[in-house]
């Protein structure tokens, strides 16, 4: 069967991998969610996060919404395994790129981002250093001017 998710080489440098998109309807929901009010926003992101388990998108949004720092780190922390597992399934093999500039790809970036902080405010400095060595590695112009948006 051939690869439906090729792996861009790039002239001066590792391979370039870009996430599968996520569904419309998925974003949608999310964007309806995080208009909600300050009261519901984080059980409405939660309810879509719950309809569609494997979007990055959601647990981003899910940790930037956590109750304490515990909830943004596992909320974060299983963004970033099943973006590891899209990203796979997107063509990744471990090494290369994973760059801001696509919007496929943000999802799973922000979750790598938010545990590298989170796991700083939690005393974890070896995975934030990890964490934080890895957007580097992913994305060399790291970090974005938006990544907060």
């Amino acid at each position: 069967m051939a690869d439906q998710h090729p792996v861009h080489l790039t002239p001066s440098g590792p391979p370039e991998t870009v996430i599968s998109p996520e569904p419309n309807e998925v974003l949608a929901a999310l964007d309806e969610a995080l208009a909600a009010s300050s009261a519901e926003q984080r059980a409405a992101v939660a309810a879509v996060a719950a309809a569609a388990p494997s979007s990055l998108a959601c647990w981003a949004a899910l940790g930037s919404l956590g109750r304490d720092p515990m909830e943004s780190y596992a909320c974060y922390r299983v963004g970033y395994h099943r973006g590891l597992d899209r990203l796979r399934a997107s063509g990744w093999r471990g090494s290369g790129y994973v760059r801001w500039q696509h919007p496929e790809n943000r999802g799973f970036l922000r979750c790598l981002a938010g545990l590298a902080r989170v796991a700083a405010v939690i005393g974890e400095v070896d995975e934030a250093e990890r964490c934080e060595l890895f957007c580097r590695q992913l994305d060399p112009a790291w970090p974005p001017a938006d990544l907060a948006g």
